[in-house]
C-alpha cells in the first residue's frame, strides 16, 4: 500500500572515530525524526540514546533511533521483528514449537526477544563456545530458554525450526550442527541472503527439510518496522521484497 508520507531518507557516512558527534549533528535539525544505524555503529548507538527497548537491551545494540516528544531519544533493534514477520509470511508459526538458534553473537542477541514473544515451547541457543550460549540464555528469565554446544544438540529432542544467525554462509561454510539434527527440522532459516540458496539452505534441502528460507524478508521487515516507529504506519513489504529479489 502507499503510505502517502513525505520524508527525506538518505545514507550518511559517519566517521568511525566521531559517531556520536555525527548523531548530534543530524538531530540538531528539529525536523529530524529518527534514523537507522548500521554496522559498525550499533553498539555506540545503544550507548548514545536515553532509553532502550527490551530487545535492544538484550542485544546491546540499536539499529533504529527515534526522537520522542519530550526531546529524548529511544533506541530499538527491529531485526527480530523482521525475522518473525518473515517466518509468519512463510506460514511458519512459532507458538508451541521447539526452536534452535545457531550462534550467540550480535545477530542472535537482536532476535531473541521477538522470538520469545511468539511463545515457543523451547528455545535452544547453540554455539561453538558454550559459555557464550549460556550467557545469552541467562539474559532472559525463562526456564524454556537454554544454551549448549553444537555437540550437545544430538542429545536433545528434535527441533521444528532451526535459525542460523551466523554469517558462515557468506563464506560458504556450514555451522557444525549434525546432519541428524538438521534433517529432523520442518524448516530452516538462514539470516543471510545470496542470489542463490545459501549453503546452509541447500544442505538442509538435501537432507529433506521441507522449507528453507533466506534472510532477505527479514531485511525488508526490519526496515518496515523502523518506518512504522517513525511514521505510525507500516508499509506493505511484498512489492519491495519482490523488487529486491529480482535485483539480486
Amino acid at each position: 500500500m502507499e503510505t502517502d508520507q513525505i520524508l527525506d531518507y538518505q545514507a550518511i557516512l559517519a566517521p568511525t572515530d566521531s559517531f556520536h558527534e555525527s548523531l548530534e549533528s543530524f538531530f540538531a535539525d528539529s525536523n529530524a525524526k529518527g534514523c537507522n544505524v548500521t554496522m559498525p555503529f550499533k553498539e555506540q548507538a545503544a550507548q548514545w540514546v536515553d532509553e532502550l527497548s527490551p530487545a535492544a537491551k538484550i542485544a546491546g545494540a540499536v539499529n533504529t533511533i527515534m526522537r520522542k516528544g519530550d526531546g529524548t531519544f529511544w533506541g530499538d533493534t527491529t531485526d527480530g521483528y523482521g525475522l518473525t514477520m518473515d517466518l509468519v509470511q512463510h506460514g511458519i508459526q512459532l507458538e508451541g514449537k521447539r526452536i534452535l538458534l545457531i550462534g550467540a553473537g550480535g545477530a542472535a542477541r537482536g532476535v531473541i526477544i521477538p522470538i520469545m514473544e511468539r511463545n515457543p515451547s523451547a528455545l535452544v541457543i547453540a554455539n561453538r563456545t558454550e559459555q557464550k550460549a549460556l550467557t545469552l540464555a541467562s539474559l532472559v528469565k525463562e526456564n524454556w530458554v537454554s544454551g549448549c554446544t553444537f555437540e550437545e544438540l544430538d542429545q536433545l529432542d528434535a527441533f521444528d525450526l532451526i535459525i542460523n544467525s551466523t554469517s558462515a554462509s557468506l563464506s560458504n561454510v556450514l555451522p557444525s550442527v549434525s546432519e541428524e539434527v538438521i534433517s529432523q527440522a520442518e524448516a530452516v532459516y538462514d539470516m543471510v541472503y545470496l542470489p542463490e540458496p545459501t549453503i546452509f539452505m541447500q544442505h538442509a534441502y538435501d537432507l529433506g527439510v521441507k522449507k528453507t528460507i533466506d534472510g532477505l524478508g527479514m531485511l525488508v521487515g526490519q526496515a518496515a518496522k523502523s518506518f512504522s516507529i517513525w511514521r505510525g504506519v507500516e508499509p506493505n513489504c511484498k512489492p519491495v521484497l519482490e523488487q529486491l529479489r529480482k535485483a539480486l
